[in-house]
C-alpha cells in the first residue's frame, strides 16, 4: 500500500486546467497554420487529438459541461478530417470560437461557478457550425436545497472565504481556510480587518511563508552554533551577553510569529465534511446531524492539508458503517437521527481531533472473522488488539462493495496519511453505543520539539509528542519470553535503542517510553541530553525511505542529528523480537502490528495516455488501491517501459501521438513476452465500431471515459489480474 496521500478531484481539476491551457494554445496556433497553409493529414490529426484529449480529460475529472463543448469541437474537426467540410474562414472562426469558449468555461467549472448556460450556448453554436441540429436545451438545475454546489457555512463559520482560498490573519491569530492546491494567502498585517479591506490586506503565496519559516529555523540553528563558538573559542558564556540574548529572543519571537502565520482552524474542513455527511446520508437513507466542537483549535496549514482525506474517510466510515437506518435506531430506543461529531482541541504541542458517532459500534466478531481469513492469530486476540485489526490493508467487514466501502482501503489509507504527518490514532468502540476515532498530530511540522538522547556514542532526536514517559534505570523482567518494564501498573516491552537500530548492544541507562499507533515500547538509552526545537528535513528523492527515521536536523555544533520515528522504532523492535538480531531484509517502517506489504507483492500497472491529467488521476487511483504504477505518454513509450519491466496489466487510451492504443494493443499481442498481459482500453470513443476494433485488437476490457467510474475500473482490474494469476 502506498503511503502517498491521494489528491482530491479539485486537485486534478486544477492539473487539468493548467494542462488544457497549453493544449488550447496549441489548438489556436495550429488553426492559424491550417488557415494559412491548408489541411495536411498530420496537422488535422494533431488538431483532432488535442480536442479529443481535452474532452477525455474533462470527463474524467468531473467537468461534464466542458467535455460536451469539447466533444462538439471534436465533431467539427472530424468533419474536416473526413474531408466532408472544406477549410475556410467561416470554419476557422467557428473552431476558434469553440476554443475561446472552452478557455472561458474551464476556470468557471473548476471554481464551481454556474457555467451550464454558457456551455450550452457554446455547444449549440458549434453544432450549428457543423450543420446539424442544435443541442437540446439543458435540463434546469436542481434547487439549491436539494443539491448545493457547496454547503453554506454555519453561523460560526460565516464570512469565511471560498473553499479554494487560504486566508491567514496574523495580527489576530485566526484563520479561515480549506486545504486545497497552493493558492495566494491573504495576510492581515494590522488589526482584525474584514476580508475585503484592501488597504490592510497583502496577498502572499503560501510557499513564501514556508520559505520564511525555514529560513528562520536555520537562523535559530546558526545562533546556537554561534553560542557554542563563543563558549569554545572565547570561553564566554553566551547567555551573559545582552546582545546574544536579544538576538535569541528576537529570533524566537519571529519564529513563533511565522509559525502562527501558517496556522488555520481545524474547522476549516468542516464545510467539506458536512457536505460529505449530508450527501452520503441521502444516498443511504439515513438521518444524520453533523456537529462540531473546538472552533478555536488551530493547526499548521500543511498538516491540515494532509489530514483532509483521513478525516473525510473517518466521517464517511461513521455514516456508512456506524450510524444505523432510522427504523433500526428506533427499534433500539435511539432517536431516528444519528449524530456524527468532529471535535478538535489543543493539548500541549499536539492537536487532537476526534471523529465520533452514536451508531452501532464495531462488531469485533466480524473483524476477527475477516482478519482470520489471512491470519489465524487474529481469532485469538483480545478485544483491544482486535479493535486495531481494522487498520490492516485489505480488511473489510462490509457485506457488499459500494463506492464508499467494501475494499478495505479507507482505514488503511488513514493510517498511511497519519504516518506522513507523524501522527497516531486511537479507536474506542462500545457495541450499540458508538465509535470514536481520535487522531493526535503535532501542531506543526516546520519545527519539531524533540528529546535528544545519546545511544552507542551517537545522538538522536525523539519527537516529544510521541514520548509517553521517561523511566529511571531498572532491571527488566521477563514476561512470555520478552523483556518487560512496568508503566502505570502495566507491562511494556523494553529494548535498547542501540540494539533496535543495530548500532550496538544493550545499556543500563534510562528508558524512554514511546507510543505509536496501538503500542508502546520502552527504549533504553545511554543518556538524556536535552529538549530542543529541531527544523526537520527529509533526505530527498535520492535517499530511500529509512526505517524508523523521520528526517534529520542540524545540531548547534553543525553536525547532523537523526530524528527517529516512534511507530517505526516499535515495529522494528517487534520484528527483531520475532526474528532475532539478524538483519531484517526488506524491512520497512510498519505501523504497529499491521503487516507492511512488501513492494514486490503489489501488482504493477502501466498507464498509457497522452493527457497528463488522466495519467496522474489513474496513478493516484491505483497507488491508493495498493498497486505499483508506471506511466507512458504514447504506445511507443509504453513498449519501451514494458521492455524494462513487464507489467501485470496495461491501461491505455486510444487517441495518442506516435502510436495509438489500437496499435499498442496489437503490438503487445504480437510479442511472445507480452502476449498474456491483460489490456484495458479507457477512451472517450464510445461508438460500437471503436469498441469492436479494440476488442479485435486484443483488449480484454473497454471502458468509456464519459461513464468513468472508479469502483468499476478497480473491479475490472482486480478481475483481470485474478484471472491472469
Amino acid at each position: 500500500m502506498s503511503n502517498a496521500e491521494p489528491p482530491s478531484e479539485a486537485d486534478f481539476q486544477k492539473i487539468f486546467a493548467a494542462e488544457a491551457e497549453g493544449r488550447l494554445d496549441t489548438l489556436g496556433d495550429q488553426l492559424i497554420e491550417l488557415e494559412k497553409s491548408g489541411p495536411t493529414p498530420d496537422l488535422v490529426a494533431s488538431l483532432f487529438r488535442e480536442a479529443h484529449t481535452i474532452k477525455g480529460g474533462a470527463a474524467v475529472v468531473g467537468l461534464p459541461h466542458v467535455a460536451r463543448v469539447a466533444h462538439a469541437l471534436e465533431d467539427l474537426l472530424e468533419e474536416v478530417r473526413r474531408e466532408r467540410r472544406k477549410v475556410d474562414p467561416t470554419l476557422i472562426d467557428a473552431v476558434l470560437a469553440g476554443v475561446d469558449a472552452i478557455r472561458g468555461l474551464i476556470p468557471l467549472a473548476v471554481a464551481g461557478d454556474d457555467h451550464e448556460r454558457a456551455a450550452f450556448e457554446a455547444e449549440q453554436r458549434l453544432r450549428i457550425a457543423i450543420g446539424g441540429e442544435p443541442a437540446g436545451a439543458p435540463a434546469p438545475p436542481p434547487p439549491p436545497v436539494e443539491a448545493p454546489r457547496r454547503p453554506s457555512p454555519p453561523a460560526a463559520e460565516a464570512g469565511g472565504p471560498p473553499e479554494d482560498t487560504q486566508t491567514h490573519r496574523v495580527a489576530g491569530h485566526a484563520a479561515t481556510a480549506a486545504p486545497a492546491a497552493p493558492a495566494p494567502t491573504d495576510i492581515t498585517l494590522g488589526g482584525e480587518a474584514a476580508h475585503h479591506a484592501a488597504p490592510e490586506m497583502l496577498q502572499m503565496p503560501v510557499h513564501r511563508i514556508d520559505e520564511l519559516v525555514r529560513l528562520i529555523g536555520e537562523a535559530s540553528a546558526s545562533t546556537l552554533r554561534l553560542g557554542g563558538a563563543l563558549l569554545d573559542r572565547l570561553e564566554c558564556e553566551p547567555s551573559s551577553l545582552s546582545e546574544y540574548r536579544d538576538l535569541a529572543r528576537c529570533l524566537n519571537e519571529l519564529q513563533e510569529l511565522a509559525l502562527r502565520a501558517r496556522m488555520i482552524p481545524v474547522m476549516s474542513l468542516a464545510p467539506r465534511l458536512r457536505r460529505a455527511v449530508r450527501d452520503l446520508a441521502r444516498d443511504t437513507g439515513k438521518q444524520i446531524r453533523f456537529e462540531t466542537r473546538g472552533e478555536d483549535a488551530e493547526i499548521d496549514r500543511g498538516v491540515l492539508e494532509r489530514l483532509a482525506d483521513p478525516l473525510l474517510h473517518l466521517v464517511r466510515n461513521a455514516v456508512d458503517h456506524g450510524i444505523e437506518l432510522p427504523e433500526e435506531r428506533r427499534s433500539k430506543g435511539k432517536p431516528s437521527e444519528g449524530v456524527v461529531r468532529l471535535h478538535a482541541m489543543q493539548l500541549g504541542s499536539e492537536v487532537v481531533i476526534a471523529v465520533s458517532d452514536d451508531g452501532r459500534g464495531i462488531d469485533l466478531g466480524r473483524v476477527r472473522e475477516a482478519a482470520g481469513q489471512s491470519d489465524s492469530t487474529a481469532l485469538e486476540m483480545d478485544d483491544e488488539s482486535a479493535l486495531y485489526l481494522i487498520f490492516r490493508s485489505g480488511l473489510s467487514t462490509a457485506t457488499r462493495v459500494t463506492d464508499v466501502s467494501g475494499r478495505g482501503v479507507g482505514l488503511d489509507a488513514v493510517r498511511a496519511s497519519l504516518n506522513a504527518v507523524r501522527g497516531r490514532i486511537e479507536v474506542r468502540s462500545d457495541p450499540g453505543l458508538g465509535t470514536e476515532f481520535r487522531i493526535a498530530v503535532p501542531i506543526t511540522m516546520a519545527t519539531l520539539r524533540c528529546l535528544v538522547v545519546a545511544s552507542a556514542g551517537r545522538r538522536y532526536g525523539i519527537p516529544l509528542h510521541s514520548v509517553r514517559a521517561v523511566l529511571p534505570p531498572q532491571p527488566a523482567a521477563s514476561v512470555g519470553g520478552r523483556d518487560m518494564t512496568m508503566l502505570d501498573g502495566r507491562p511494556v516491552p523494553i529494548s535498547s535503542l542501540a540494539g533496535v537500530l543495530g548500532t550496538g548492544n544493550g545499556c543500563d541507562g534510562p528508558a524512554v517510553v514511546v507510543s505509536g499507533l496501538t503500542r508502546s515500547h520502552a527504549l533504553e538509552v545511554d543518556e538524556l541530553i536535552d529538549q530542543r526545537d529541531i527544523v526537520v528535513k527529509g533526505f530527498g528523492e535520492l535517499v530511500p525511505r529509512l526505517p524508523a527515521i523521520a528526517g534529520a536536523g542540524i545540531q548547534p555544533d553543525g553536525t547532523i542529528l537523526l530524528v527517529l520515528e516512534a511507530a517505526g522504532l516499535i515495529e522494528r523492535a517487534r520484528r527483531r523480537a520475532l526474528h532475532g538480531a539478524a538483519p531484517l531484509e526488506g524491512e520497512g517502517p510498519g505501523r504497529d502490528g499491521a503487516e507492511a506489504p512488501a513492494e514486490r507483492q503489489a501488482a504493477a500497472i502501466l498507464v498509457v495516455d497522452d493527457a497528463l491529467t488522466v495519467r496522474e488521476l489513474q496513478r493516484s487511483i491505483f497507488e491508493h488501491a495498493g498497486y505499483r504504477v508506471r506511466t507512458a505518454a504514447n504506445g511507443e513509450e509504453a513498449l519501451e517501459r514494458m521492455a524494462e519491466e513487464v507489467p501485470d496489466l496495461v491501461l491505455t487510451d486510444i487517441e495518442m501521438p506516435v502510436m495509438d492504443g489500437f496499435q499498442l494493443t496489437e503490438a503487445i499481442r504480437a510479442r511472445p513476452g507480452f502476449a498474456s498481459v491483460p489490456i484495458i482500453i479507457l477512451t472517450s470513443r464510445g461508438s460500437e465500431e471503436s469498441r469492436r476494433r479494440g476488442l479485435e485488437a486484443g483488449a480484454d476490457g473497454y471502458i468509456v471515459k464519459s461513464g468513468f467510474d472508479q469502483v468499476a475500473l478497480l473491479s475490472a482490474v482486480e478481475r483481470l489480474l485474478g484471472a491472469s494469476q
